[in-house]
């Protein structure tokens, strides 16, 4: 399935500063956008004026995130991976409870 293209947003194939969509001019990606929306709950007014972004910036990468389901499914299977990888990595561990 082809990537749905929109503007504002430049695709994690075509970016020098990430390997997953963002906001073009912005080192703020889709996925993050989205969470702090859909998932932490604040309005996109509140992360536009938090992240000192036009509100429509906020829009376009959940509208991004909702038309290109199967390319952030792999963003986030990535970013996951990345995280267990890291974890396995480090010597640092939480003390014992």
């Amino acid at each position: 399935m082809a990537t749905e293209q929109v503007s504002g947003i430049v695709p994690g194939e075509d970016s020098e500063i990430h390997d997953e969509p963002h906001v073009e001019g912005s080192r703020l990606t889709v996925r993050f956008l989205r969470e702090q929306v859909e998932a932490r709950g604040l309005s996109p007014a509140s992360v536009a004026d938090r992240y000192d972004l036009p509100l429509a910036d906020v829009y376009a990468a959940l509208t991004y995130y909702h038309r290109n389901p199967d390319e952030m499914d792999t963003v986030e299977k990535r970013h996951e991976e990345r995280i267990a990888e890291a974890e396995d990595r480090t010597t640092l561990r939480p003390p014992d409870e």
